[in-house]
């Protein structure tokens, strides 16, 4: 029975990550901000996800996430997604499970900010097939700096509310 609450609370959490994307998505582009940037406000769930549920619900989120990049947006889309999403989940589990007494919640999540940039990045090499977009990397940190602050105060901020979402479905 408890694998089965803890299934139903991983599908919500998905739920609440895809409306959080899909409400970024509605934020129109920023002048001088780098193209296709977003405030990551879903990564709130994955880094919850991350910290009480484990790097397999952190994952699945990342995934899910993805998939539906995927879908609404194309191929090109659901990789820069999947690619970050997967990179930055794991860097979250592992700093929450190691680092969160030294980091904090907000070192965390400009870690994984920069991490999911790095991530994308990546994915557009591979795209792309050239380099040259590394230029595009100052840009992208500063932007992940002050995403991952905002996302890691958020994060502070929400915690009691989905710690009881959690206990109604899990009791660790």
């Amino acid at each position: 029975m408890k694998k089965n609450y803890k299934i139903a609370l991983v599908a919500i959490l998905c739920g609440l990550a895809l409306c959080l994307g899909f409400l970024e998505s509605l934020i129109p582009p920023i002048p001088l901000l780098p193209p296709g940037a977003k405030p990551g406000f879903s990564n709130v769930i994955t880094m919850f996800a991350a910290g009480s549920l484990g790097l397999p619900s952190a994952l699945l989120i990342a995934a899910v996430k993805g998939s539906f990049a995927f879908v609404t947006r194309g191929a090109t889309a659901g990789l820069m997604s999947l690619s970050g999403g997967i990179l930055s989940a794991a860097a979250m589990y592992l700093l929450m499970k190691y680092a969160r007494k030294v980091l904090g919640l907000i070192g965390i999540s400009v870690i994984c900010a920069l991490c999911h940039n790095a991530g994308q990045l990546c994915a557009a090499i591979f795209i792309t097939d050239t380099a040259s977009i590394v230029y595009y990397a100052p840009a992208l940190a500063l932007f992940g700096i002050a995403t991952g602050t905002v996302t890691g105060i958020v994060l502070r901020a929400v915690i009691p509310a989905l710690e009881k979402i959690k206990k109604h479905f899990v009791n660790f």
